[in-house]
Protein backbone atom coordinates (compact mmCIF):
# COMPACT_ATOMS: atom_id res chain seq x y z
CA UNK A 1 0.00 0.00 0.00
CA UNK A 2 1.31 3.45 -0.88
CA UNK A 3 2.14 6.04 1.72
CA UNK A 4 -0.32 8.88 2.31
CA UNK A 5 0.41 12.06 0.37
CA UNK A 6 -0.15 14.25 3.42
CA UNK A 7 2.57 12.35 5.31
CA UNK A 8 5.08 12.73 2.51
CA UNK A 9 7.89 10.36 1.50
CA UNK A 10 9.83 8.44 4.14
CA UNK A 11 13.60 8.32 4.48
CA UNK A 12 15.36 6.99 7.54
CA UNK A 13 17.17 9.75 9.45
CA UNK A 14 20.54 8.02 9.68
CA UNK A 15 20.45 7.35 5.93
CA UNK A 16 19.92 11.04 5.20
CA UNK A 17 22.84 11.89 7.50
CA UNK A 18 25.08 9.42 5.66
CA UNK A 19 24.06 10.88 2.30
CA UNK A 20 24.68 14.42 3.52
CA UNK A 21 28.12 13.52 4.84
CA UNK A 22 29.02 11.38 1.82
CA UNK A 23 28.09 13.94 -0.81
CA UNK A 24 31.29 15.89 -0.19
CA UNK A 25 32.93 14.26 -3.23
CA UNK A 26 33.65 10.71 -2.13
CA UNK A 27 32.33 7.74 -4.09
CA UNK A 28 31.98 5.45 -1.09
CA UNK A 29 29.24 2.83 -1.01
CA UNK A 30 26.61 3.59 1.64
CA UNK A 31 25.55 0.44 3.45
CA UNK A 32 21.91 0.36 4.59
CA UNK A 33 19.27 -1.98 5.91
CA UNK A 34 16.50 0.54 5.21
CA UNK A 35 14.69 -1.00 2.23
CA UNK A 36 11.60 1.12 2.88
CA UNK A 37 13.32 4.47 2.33
CA UNK A 38 12.24 6.49 -0.69
CA UNK A 39 14.89 7.53 -3.22
CA UNK A 40 15.27 11.32 -3.30
CA UNK A 41 16.91 13.41 -6.07
CA UNK A 42 19.91 13.97 -3.76
CA UNK A 43 20.68 10.23 -4.04
CA UNK A 44 21.27 10.31 -7.82
CA UNK A 45 24.78 9.20 -8.72
CA UNK A 46 25.39 7.44 -5.38
CA UNK A 47 25.80 3.73 -4.77
CA UNK A 48 23.93 2.05 -1.92
CA UNK A 49 24.52 -1.43 -0.56
CA UNK A 50 20.97 -2.55 0.24
CA UNK A 51 20.54 -5.62 2.46
CA UNK A 52 18.29 -8.30 0.99
CA UNK A 53 18.18 -10.57 4.04
CA UNK A 54 21.33 -12.49 3.22
CA UNK A 55 23.83 -10.13 1.63
CA UNK A 56 24.23 -6.53 0.50
CA UNK A 57 23.26 -5.80 -3.10
CA UNK A 58 24.93 -2.78 -4.73
CA UNK A 59 22.40 -0.33 -6.20
CA UNK A 60 23.59 2.59 -8.31
CA UNK A 61 20.88 5.28 -8.26
CA UNK A 62 19.88 6.93 -11.54
CA UNK A 63 17.30 9.62 -12.28
CA UNK A 64 14.65 7.06 -13.26
CA UNK A 65 14.71 5.57 -9.74
CA UNK A 66 13.61 8.77 -7.96
CA UNK A 67 10.35 8.18 -6.08
CA UNK A 68 10.81 4.42 -5.79
CA UNK A 69 11.94 2.50 -2.70
CA UNK A 70 15.48 1.16 -2.24
CA UNK A 71 14.14 -2.34 -1.61
CA UNK A 72 12.64 -2.54 -5.09
CA UNK A 73 16.12 -2.85 -6.58
CA UNK A 74 17.43 -5.55 -4.22
CA UNK A 75 15.29 -8.68 -4.71
CA UNK A 76 14.94 -10.95 -1.69
CA UNK A 77 13.99 -14.14 -3.51
CA UNK A 78 15.91 -16.00 -6.18
CA UNK A 79 13.91 -17.53 -9.02
CA UNK A 80 15.51 -20.72 -10.33
CA UNK A 81 12.76 -21.53 -12.82
CA UNK A 82 10.09 -24.16 -12.72
CA UNK A 83 10.90 -27.76 -11.93
CA UNK A 84 12.02 -30.17 -14.65
CA UNK A 85 9.39 -31.87 -16.80
CA UNK A 86 8.19 -34.95 -14.91
CA UNK A 87 6.94 -36.73 -18.02
CA UNK A 88 9.52 -38.23 -20.31
CA UNK A 89 9.37 -36.96 -23.87
CA UNK A 90 8.94 -39.58 -26.59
Amino acid sequence: MARSIKKGPYVQDCLMRKVGAGSAGSNKVIKTWSRRSTIFPEFVGMTFAVHNGRKFVPVFVSENMVGHKLGEFAPTRTYYGHGADKKSKR
